[in-house]
């Protein structure tokens, strides 16, 4: 017999909120999770596992992939909501490609490209004052799912956050007959198969309709958030 839907709504909310900056099952996340939602003392206990692992007492990096997109700042949102704790630090990833036969030089897009994701900065500041915000500009010629990817590593992330637009079934068709081939699929779908940490896609499904969330063992799970 199946589990009914509130025992995996819980156990998906309970890995996100987990202590680890690796990324885990779902049941590792859940009993993480239980010990830092229990009592006081269950939470000093925690603090006192983190720091024989080594982990640093200020809490994951959560990592946000932005643009100028409602995809990015739908999921920004819901990570503030519900993934992003008050120990944990927010690095707002910008990727931008490298331009072709433009005379700007990189230090002025990077300038740019700063100013576009600052709105988001404050975004987060109003909601999580207590949290630290950095933005990081990366520009690349590589495929941005594999720089997303590198920096994530390179950044130290717990958790990965990324926006996602609604698919169509024939862009479904042809992403399923492009994975099959070895061809991998688009941004999002390549950095939630080959992320180190634990990689979560958000969609909001319409105005109060919550959010579909895709990681590597769950696909539009639907959370009312």
């Amino acid at each position: 017999m199946g589990k009914p839907a509130g025992y995996w709504v819980n156990k998906i909310r309970t890995s996100f909120k987990g202590g680890s900056s690796s990324s885990k099952s779902l049941d590792e996340g859940s009993a993480s999770g239980s010990r830092k939602n229990g009592s006081k003392h269950g939470k000093n206990q925690k603090t006192e596992e983190g720091n024989k692992n080594g982990e640093a007492e200020s809490g994951r990096k959560v990592m946000v992939v932005v643009d100028t997109t409602s995809q990015s700042k739908n999921a920004l949102q819901w990570a503030l909501t519900q993934c992003v704790q008050d120990e944990d630090n927010i690095t707002l990833l910008h990727v931008t490609k490298t331009p072709v036969g433009q005379d700007e030089t990189q230090g002025q897009r990077n300038s740019r490209a700063h100013e576009q994701v600052h709105p988001l900065k404050n975004f987060c500041q109003l909601k999580k004052p207590n949290v630290k915000t950095e933005i990081v500009v990366v520009e690349t010629a590589e495929e941005k799912g594999k720089t997303i990817v590198e920096e994530a590593k390179k950044q130290g992330a717990g958790v990965l956050v990324l926006g996602q637009r609604k698919r169509t079934s024939k862009w479904r068709v042809i992403w399923k007959w492009r994975a099959k081939g070895g061809m991998g699929g688009g941004v999002v779908e390549y950095c939630i198969h080959n992320s180190e940490c634990m990689a979560i896609a958000v969609r909001k499904k319409s105005n109060n309709g919550g959010y579909l969330i895709t990681t590597k063992r769950h696909k539009d799970f639907w959370l009312l958030a």
